[in-house]
């Protein structure tokens, strides 16, 4: 039996909270592999500009590249959208033995979020939910439990370390000429330098 966790995401660009929150889920749940899972057309992000799935790929090897438990997942870039995340839990879950353990790995936010996903129930039912904590900060289960009878039940949480970075703030700062360094992969960091990525 294998125990495989999934983080999905747009990746916009792929960042150190990422990594860690990757990293903190392996060692905790014992996972054997994480395969992160590019969004190619997420709905939820219709309207925004969003870098090409070849450069949202090519930094997410860079980052990955010196991990060999993390690997890329194709499954959301290879198929037509839209893209919802419980079409793509079932089919990751349809390519396991059925034995194997299935992770779905997100953030606090996005745990916050999840009644309002595509589906939830759908999750729920597919794989094994975690979620990254925050230090300090305690959960409202009430809207969550009310949204989503029994998920309290059902989400093992991760606590992580004080790291807190969002893509679209990293956009900004390369927008405003600001300094990425350690909150990238220095090879990410290189790659959106040498193309030239999220300048205005």
């Amino acid at each position: 039996m294998l125990r495989i966790g999934i983080l999905g995401g747009t990746f916009d660009p792929v960042h150190m909270g990422h990594l860690v929150l990757a990293e903190t889920a392996r060692d905790t749940l014992r996972l054997d592999r994480v395969y992160f899972v590019p969004a190619a057309d997420p709905p939820h992000k219709h309207g925004q500009v969003i870098a090409h799935k070849d450069d949202r790929l090519a930094m997410l090897e860079l980052a990955l590249a010196s991990n060999p438990a993390f690997s890329i997942s194709l499954i959301d870039l290879e198929r037509p959208g839209p893209h919802y995340t419980a079409d793509m839990v079932e089919l990751v879950r349809e390519k396991l033995a059925p034995a194997d353990e299935l992770w779905f790995l997100m953030g606090l936010d996005s745990l916050i979020d999840f009644p309002n996903w595509h589906d939830p129930d759908r999750i729920r039912r597919t794989a094994r939910l975690a979620a990254a904590t925050r230090p300090h900060y305690e959960i409202d289960w009430t809207p969550l439990e009310a949204a989503l009878p029994g998920i309290i039940h059902e989400v093992t949480l991760l606590p992580m370390p004080g790291v807190s970075i969002a893509s679209q703030n990293l956009r900004r700062k390369i927008q405003h000429g600001s300094s990425i360094r350690y909150l990238v992969p220095e090879p990410v960091r290189d790659y959106i330098l040498e193309q030239g990525l999220y300048r205005l």
